[in-house]
């Protein structure tokens, strides 16, 4: 299991394109992935409604969490996917 936490720097945060890109990338893997505000809080990234319900905006610290058989190319493909700004110029 690979938990560490990682900081949402794209303009708007959380929204309803970052979230769609973060389910379809978390949906290519089979491992178990979850992402939250803290590890109490944590929510399925194949679930676009779920993660839009966090509602985090730009700054946010969360807890990005990964477990399965592909748990280590899952983490790298999630984490550079939200470093990357999801894709996003801002």
């Amino acid at each position: 299991m690979i938990c560490e936490n990682i900081v949402l720097v794209n303009k708007l945060g959380l929204h309803a394109r970052a979230s769609a890109k973060l389910a379809q990338h978390a949906g290519q893997f089979s491992s178990k992935i979850e992402i939250g505000l803290d590890e109490s809080s944590l929510t399925d990234c194949k679930s676009i409604m779920a993660l839009m319900m966090l509602a985090a905006g730009v700054g946010t610290e969360m807890v990005l969490s990964v477990e399965g058989e592909d748990e280590q190319q899952a983490f790298e493909d999630i984490s550079s996917l939200i470093k990357d700004r999801f894709g996003e110029d801002e």
